[in-house]
């Protein structure tokens, strides 16, 4: 198996079911669906499938159900095509100084060093300003 091209940040995957946004959705799925062609090999940390699976069960006006938020979850973390980045102890320690040095969020800068630790430059996002402060990432916006 090859190594992920990027990684893939939780606002692409709730997209992927956000029917009040169909552009951005069609997008989505379209990269999404790369990955189970297994034409692309995208990473996730463990952080964005928690981050996506609470955002489509409970902050969509019209929920997703849970057992369809929990078995795309089961999807990605079984399937060959995407590598599923831990979030440990030295992740958070790497976070909290990435919080500091580069001032973002330190949500983002908690996806930022599981990147940094699974060997990712390169990050699929909306959510582009933050990210960009870190000098070595690689920061694409698949939506403009």
């Amino acid at each position: 198996m090859t190594s992920p091209s990027a990684l893939i940040d939780s606002n692409i995957l709730v997209y992927v079911f956000d029917a009040a946004h169909p552009r951005e959705r069609e997008i989505c799925r379209k990269l999404i669906e790369d990955c189970w062609r297994g034409r692309s090999h995208y990473a996730v940390s463990a952080q964005n499938l928690s981050e996506f699976y609470v955002a489509v069960t409970e902050k969509f006006e019209n929920p997703l159900p849970r057992e369809v938020a929990r078995e795309f979850v089961e999807l990605i973390v079984e399937f060959e095509g995407w590598t599923v980045l831990p979030v440990v102890a030295e992740t958070v320690r790497r976070a909290i100084r990435i919080n500091e040095d580069y001032k973002i969020h330190y949500w983002d800068a908690l996806v930022a060093a599981a990147m940094e630790q699974g060997g990712l430059r390169r990050i699929l996002t909306e959510n582009v300003t933050d990210f960009e402060r870190v000098p070595w990432l690689e920061v694409e916006n698949p939506l403009v």
